[in-house]
Parts: C-alpha cells; structure tokens; sequence
C-alpha cells in the first residue's frame, strides 16, 4: 500500500459557544449528507481515527467539512504511573494537525498497565504522590501535543483508603500544577455525589471557572447494589431532570461554556440525540443573555 500523502497541519476551528453530540457510527451518513443547520460541532473519540487512511478516515474529513471538531481520548492513561507511551502521543499529534480540533481533551484516570490497553477507564486515589504523577504526565502530554488539553473529573463508585483529598480539590489542583484546562462532566460529578455522598455545590465551589473549557452531559443508570442504590455512568439514556438542574446551576458558576451531549450505549435516532442538544443550547442562550444583561 502506498504511504499516505504529506498533509499541511491545520489551523485549528474554533469549537463556538454551543451545544454539540458526540459523533457515533450509525449517525455518521446522516450527518454527512443531511447536515442540522444549528449542529456547529462534533466530539469524537481520538482513539478511533489513529489509522493513516481508509473509509473511516474519510468520514471524518468529510465531517470536518461540515462540522468543528472537539477531539476526546480515552488512552493515553495520565493516571498510570508510567508515563504516556511517545507513539502514542505522537499519533495523536498528527492526528490534530491534519484536522485541527477547537478542543482536545483525555480523563483523569489510568488504562494501560505494562504496555496492555485495558478497556475501562480506572480510578486513582486523591493523594499527593497521585497528583504529582498526573500533573506531570499531563505535562508530557501537552508538550508532546503542542497544545493544552483539558481533563475530565471521573465518575466514582468506591473510594481509596488512602485518599487525603477531596475530589474537587483533586481536580482543582491539579489544572493548576499541570497548567491544563478542565472538562466539566455535570453527570459525572451529579453520580458521584450521590454514590459518595458530598455536596455538589461545595464540589462546584472549588472548581476554578476559568480553567474549565467545556462542559458535558450525559445519561446514567440506576443499579440495586447491596440494597443501595448506586448510580452508573453508562451514557444509554437522556439526561435527568436533576442533571439538566445542577448543569442551570454549572453555568451560573462558571458561565457559559461548550456542551456536549454524549449517548454511546442503546444509540437512538440522531433526531433524538439534536433534541437533547438543543435543550443545552436553550440553557446557553438564556445564560448568555442575562451574562451580556448584567
């Protein structure tokens, strides 16, 4: 097979102040021949176009025509204690500089274990030798990248004994020791409160507004576990009442943002999914005016 052609970096599309949805494999036609006219941005998972040409990777570029790009990994592990795997990195870099996303983002948790992928995205403890490790992979990864990143607080469903921290505090220090950018998960952090039991307002208190770059929703599921009810990150279902409440109560903390709407397990119609955006973007818009109001 011949080498793929030399492709010139491009500069980067800004991601605008809106509401976008996480790009999946059965809307991917849809999108691509029936554009929304209010769609302004796409996020996808950057691990899914790591390949040097193909059908695959043409969907993209034809999606890149339509749509800003916002690019989510899922692999690089920030939360191992080795640090980030260099050709990893390196795909990823050129990966960006072929499509120039508005935003590229990864989670704060670990994956990789001696060289295997495992395919969860695992927990650390909130401890000091933890957000040294994070921090500075976080930093390896940004300089390899040529670009800051943003990172996503988990979903949690234990807790580490030897955790010295809260997880907002976690998170807080960590965007500040790495010099990265947040993506604000409201799901994940309404899941979390309630598996653990903190308040989501102190959680949203020590978050600085100026570090988060994006904000994302999603569905989750409520599972019988030892009589308790504990709530599951699955991204299967619309978002919650109680969710879409504490997101009006994000944005009034950290002010409007870019928002996705993830949905990656029993996919619906895309039509669907576009309503669920374009009730985020109803919150926008109102956030919005009142922000150029005051």
């Amino acid at each position: 097979m011949a080498a793929p052609a030399a492709v010139s970096p491009r500069p980067p599309w800004e991601v605008r102040l809106a509401a976008g949805i996480g790009l999946r494999h059965p809307h991917v036609a849809q999108l691509i021949e029936e554009p929304p006219a209010d769609l302004a941005w796409v996020e996808v998972h950057t691990e899914n176009y790591l390949v040097d040409g193909g059908p695959r990777l043409r969907q993209l570029e034809l999606i890149a025509e339509r749509y800003a790009l916002s690019f989510h990994g899922v692999g690089l592990s920030l939360g191992s204690a080795d640090e980030p795997d260099r050709a990893h990195l390196a795909r990823i870099r050129r990966l960006c500089d072929r499509f120039g996303p508005g935003l590229v983002s990864e989670h704060i948790a670990w994956s990789v274990e001696g060289g295997h992928y495992l395919n969860d995205l695992f927990p650390i403890p909130y401890t000091e030798e933890a957000l040294a490790t994070v921090a500075r992979n976080i930093r390896i990864a940004q300089d390899a990248l040529g670009r800051r990143i943003m990172v996503e607080n988990p979903s949690s469903y234990l807790r580490f004994l030897d955790s010295t921290m809260a997880e907002c505090r976690f998170v807080a220090e960590l965007a500040a020791r790495a010099d990265c950018d947040l993506l604000l998960d409201v799901n994940n952090i309404h899941v979390s409160a309630h598996n653990h039991g903190f308040a989501v307002d102190d959680y949203l208190a020590a978050i600085p507004s100026e570090r988060v770059g994006e904000l994302h929703l999603a569905g989750h599921a409520r599972v019988l576990a030892d009589g308790a009810v504990l709530l599951i990150d699955d991204h299967a279902s619309a978002v919650i009442p109680a969710v879409w409440a504490l997101y009006e109560r994000t944005l009034a903390r950290v002010g409007p943002r870019p928002t996705l709407l993830e949905w990656d397990n029993d996919i619906p119609p895309l039509e669907v999914l576009l309503a669920e955006r374009s009730q985020a973007q109803a919150w926008l818009d109102r956030v919005a005016v009142h922000a150029r109001a005051a």
